[in-house]
């Protein structure tokens, strides 16, 4: 339900939450992990789907793109 008129919602009142170090680091290992995550389905043949384009896709194995080697297995 929306307030009423002249009144802010709670998230309107708060400004936004600078990027810390430990935010960092969160999303640095979120990166890390759906790399892996992405890795593991293509080598393993198993078909991914993403949101490109404004649609939802379905990408078999083989047309996952090899990820960057730059994180550890």
């Amino acid at each position: 339900m929306n307030p009423p008129s002249g009144i802010k919602s709670p998230s309107e009142n708060n400004p936004p939450i600078p990027l810390t170090e430990l935010h960092q680091k969160i999303d640095a290992g979120v990166k890390v992990t759906i790399a892996k995550a992405v890795d593991r389905h293509r080598k393993l043949g198993e078909s991914i789907s993403i949101w490109q384009d404004g649609k939802v896709v379905t990408l078999t194995a083989d047309k996952i793109p090899q990820s960057p080697s730059n994180y550890q297995s």
